[in-house]
């Protein structure tokens, strides 16, 4: 039985499958991971507690009938008693099998449940887990933000300020204690990807600067008028 055929049993043997298959040294595991499956783990655990539900009912309602019975045979006198005793084994057998039973579904219950805890704490690690993301996209964009900002070396303006302070005040919980770090400090250590630096850098680094600092991008070094040159001038011009 695959996971459709399973999905297409209506409630009265989707009930049954589960009551088959709820005592573990019974079950096909094939089965009860489908059973457990998050599409079907609120099914099967609502058909549990039912049949739960129904056994209890009936346990109650046969021990109010058997109470009933009593009083009946005691009221007959010596013949009413024997009859009473001479029904307690069976309904002590009933009462003894259907305990059993109704134990064996409570126990399936308790498992589902734990298992219907494992899909929510899942669930809830995957929402966490797009929330930081989401989070890491925001802090990356204003982070870009105010380095373009700086690049282009223009006034900043209340709301520039009011957007890069969020890299500061929001915080993120990290850690077993879930201590709260700050957006800067998270990209910091753990989202940006930094690459060191290598001497290459630095000196390309360097030179670029220098280039800056120069009137339309001449070195400093290199200030003033150049004479023309010219290769193999023959005509001796200066």
């Amino acid at each position: 039985m695959d996971a459709c055929q399973i999905a297409a049993l209506d409630d009265s043997e989707y009930e049954q499958l589960v009551v088959t298959h709820a005592h573990p040294r019974r079950r096909d595991e094939e089965i009860w991971a489908v059973l457990i499956h998050p599409d079907n783990i609120d099914r099967t655990r609502q058909a549990a507690v039912n049949v739960h539900a129904r056994t209890a009912a009936t346990m109650r309602r046969k021990k109010a009938e058997r109470e009933e019975y009593q009083q009946e045979c005691h009221a007959r006198g010596y013949e009413g008693k024997q009859e009473w005793f001479a029904s307690k084994p069976e309904y002590e057998q009933w009462k003894r099998r259907t305990g059993n039973f109704h134990q064996m579904i409570q126990a399936a219950i308790a498992e589902l449940t734990r298992a219907k805890k494992n899909v929510n704490r899942a669930a809830g690690d995957q929402s966490v887990g797009q929330q930081r993301d989401t989070l890491r996209k925001l802090a990356t964009a204003i982070s870009r933000h105010q380095a373009a900002h700086a690049r282009a070396g223009g006034i900043a303006e209340q709301a520039d300020y009011e957007l890069w302070r969020l890299l500061d005040t929001l915080t993120v919980p990290v850690g077993q204690n879930q201590g709260g770090v700050s957006l800067r400090t998270m990209l910091d250590i753990y989202w940006a990807d930094v690459t060191p630096l290598t001497e290459a850098d630095v000196s390309a680094e360097g030179a670029e600067r220098s280039m800056r600092s120069a009137p339309a991008g001449q070195s400093g070094r290199y200030a003033g008028i150049p004479r023309a040159r010219h290769a193999h001038n023959d005509k001796h011009l200066a």
